[in-house]
Formats: C-alpha cells, sequence, structure tokens
C-alpha cells in the first residue's frame, strides 16, 4: 500500500475505517464534554441557560462530525434526512477545522507565555489536529455545497459573538488571561479562515 492510499477515496469510504473513526470519534466526544463539566456547571449557575450551548466547542465540533460518519455508514436508511445531513457535514468541516486549529493555538500560546505543557497538553494538540484534517480529508465524501457551508459559517460566528460577549469562551491558560481580546479576535479571523479552507476544499472535491 502507497502512502498516497491512506486518505484515497476508497479508503477512507471502507466500512472498517468508517466504523474505526465513528467509535474513535465518539469516545472522544464524550471525553470533551467531560473535559468541559466543570465550565458547563459554571455557565448553568452563573449565565442565563440558553448560553450553555455555546460553551463546549471542540466535542460539538467532534459530534458533528461523528454524526456526519452515520450518514456515510447507513446512507440509505438515512437518505430522507438529506438537507440535514448536508447541514451536519457543512458544520462538522467549519467547525472541526476552526477549533481543531484554536485549541492547538491556544495551548502553544500559553506555553509561550511562560505556561508549562504537560502529557495532556500534547494528547489534546494531536487529538484537535486530527480533528481539523480529518474534517477535510472527508470533504470529497460529503454531499454539502456552499449555501450550507455558509450557514454553517454564520453559526461559528454566532458562537463567537456569545463567547466573547457574555464570556463563556472556552476557559484559557492562565498566561493568556491578559489577553482576551487578542483571543477574540484570532479567534473570528480563524472562523473565516476555517469557512474559506472548506470552500477550497468544496472546490478541490468537485475537481476530482
Amino acid at each position: 500500500m502507497k502512502l498516497s492510499d491512506l486518505w484515497s477515496t476508497s479508503f477512507l469510504s471502507s466500512r472498517f475505517i468508517l466504523w474505526a473513526l465513528f467509535v474513535c470519534n465518539l469516545l472522544g466526544t464524550v471525553y470533551g464534554y467531560i473535559w468541559y463539566d466543570a465550565q458547563l456547571a459554571d455557565t448553568w449557575q452563573n449565565h442565563p441557560h440558553w448560553q450553555i450551548i455555546f460553551v463546549p466547542d471542540s466535542p460539538t465540533a467532534s459530534l458533528f462530525f461523528t454524526l456526519s460518519l452515520l450518514f456515510l455508514l447507513f446512507p440509505g436508511p438515512l437518505k430522507k434526512y438529506f438537507r440535514i445531513r448536508t447541514l451536519i457535514e457543512g458544520l462538522a468541516v467549519v467547525t472541526s477545522v476552526k477549533y481543531g486549529v484554536w485549541a492547538v493555538s491556544m495551548i502553544f500560546a500559553g506555553a509561550y507565555q511562560g505556561g508549562d505543557l504537560v502529557w495532556q497538553d500534547w494528547m489534546l494538540v494531536a487529538s484537535h489536529l486530527a480533528m481539523a484534517v480529518e474534517s477535510l480529508l472527508f470533504v470529497r465524501l460529503y454531499k454539502f455545497g456552499p449555501l450550507m457551508l455558509l450557514g454553517a459559517g454564520a453559526w461559528t460566528l454566532l458562537n463567537d459573538t456569545v463567547d466573547y460577549t457574555y464570556e463563556v469562551y472556552p476557559w484559557l491558560p492562565e498566561t493568556l488571561w491578559d489577553h482576551v481580546s487578542e483571543v477574540a479576535v484570532f479567534t473570528v479571523v480563524l472562523t473565516l479562515a476555517s469557512i474559506a479552507a472548506g470552500w477550497l476544499a468544496l472546490k478541490q472535491a468537485k475537481r476530482a
């Protein structure tokens, strides 16, 4: 097997790979929500309850990708949910790229400001980079178009707005507490870049 075969359409669409990724991402999603447990509890107690949906960013992105795999595993039975499928796929791409890169950036930015890097940080770096890469690789298997991509981008920008307007953004390393405004700007720019990445991946998939 050639190295390039590992990201070929036939390899990615094999049921073994789809099931393997489904299980890995499902477990990662559950772990992600557990990781956010303290912030979810704090938000529920100290903020309007409607804001809680905007708190767990990375696990929700992972959830979108996990759900997108179900449509690839069961295309026949889930055919009637085509519009929901395309929306979930658009959200999977934009949010996975955005929060995958965002988490890695915050970890290294915190370390650059003097924070420590522990083994959990390296685990998070690997898992979040995988989020970003896998979502772009699967664009060629997805059915979403520009409209759903833009809808996903609009949702992600709304999430950014709520996060930094009502201070429900993911808890940052202590070394970045004085740089929230810069983080907010970076976050919005990264969302726009993620939409652009999804757009380019979509165009490339149509050429293939």
